[in-house]
């Protein structure tokens, strides 16, 4: 069996740290993204810069995506020029974006047509956790698949789970995102009525960090909870809208009250046409004190 070649497609923030650790593990990587960005740390530790696609998928047999939306995964696998016209037959596809079920199975089927194995392979964690390479995927396809894969997955996740064929990954990660949008949104408003009753916020979190509710979320959230602005962005109001939304999509065609994902989504739609867009989405708290705009 051939050595693993890995190619890497979308340098954002999450993607920059994931490929980092690929290459920081011995894999041979090779790099693309869309627009320019400073590619010094990736070439630091050996990583090559692909012009196109093409370049990238030339010499990849593992090729990650790492991209904004199911539109933009759309484009960078099927589209003319993207990734499924140049890769060999054999060649192992994972998609490691947000992108609902839909265009995860729609870019499946195209890559089956092409000879790619592929996997949906969406990820749950912050930034800081891809920087320690301790991520949790969720994984739809086939097992054989994934095994194979697997090496390279364990450089940049700390647990990989399989949930069922293509597109179950991705339908997980939406749920995942479910639940953590509905604890921000309680964390905002539980923070606010602690705020009314005089009750300082830091006084008020470590209550939170004492009760029933306690979990990793809110324990590594604390400081953007606390001090909104203050420190890096893990993940931003308008991505989290955009997730609930294809949550609520499938919602609709499947005639599920979603009452909570709703409201949710409404505040942080609210938060965005507040200028919170690129912010990270625990600021619903800051926008949720008593005496601001109400988010």
């Amino acid at each position: 069996m051939s050595p693993l070649t890995v190619g890497f497609a979308g340098l954002g923030r999450m993607g920059t740290p994931m490929a980092a650790r690929i290459a920081g593990h011995g894999f041979p990587l090779a790099v693309w993204n869309r627009t320019p960005r400073d590619t010094g740390q990736l070439a630091g530790r050996g990583a090559r810069l692909a012009g196109t696609l093409r370049d990238l998928a030339s010499g990849s047999n593992v090729i990650i995506t790492m991209v904004s939306d199911g539109a933009a995964a759309l484009s960078v696998w099927a589209e003319p020029g993207g990734l499924l016209e140049a890769c060999t037959p054999g060649t192992i596809g994972i998609d490691m974006s947000t992108t609902g079920p839909h265009a995860a199975r729609e870019i499946a089927a195209r890559a089956a047509l092409a000879g790619v194995r592929f996997l949906d392979a969406p990820v749950s964690g912050s930034v800081a956790l891809a920087e320690q390479g301790t991520l949790t995927t969720m994984v739809g396809g086939e097992p054989t698949v994934l095994a194979r894969a697997m090496p390279v997955l364990q450089a940049i996740t700390g647990k990989q789970l399989h949930l069922g064929p293509q597109g179950a990954g991705a339908a997980m990660k939406l749920a995942v995102n479910i639940m953590i949008a509905t604890v921000n949104q309680a964390v905002a408003e539980g923070l606010a009525l602690a705020a009314e009753a005089g009750i300082d916020p830091r006084d008020a979190y470590d209550a939170f960090l004492v009760s029933a509710v306690s979990s990793p979320f809110l324990r590594y959230k604390r400081d953007a909870y606390l001090s909104p602005g203050n420190g890096p962005v893990s993940f931003t109001t308008a991505l989290m809208a955009k997730d609930l939304q294809l949550a609520l999509d499938i919602a609709e065609v499947a005639e599920l009250p979603f009452r909570l994902t709703a409201a949710a989504k409404e505040s942080l739609d609210r938060a965005s046409a507040a200028g919170f867009g690129d912010a990270d989405f625990a600021c619903l708290a800051r926008l949720l004190r008593p005496g601001s705009a109400p988010a």
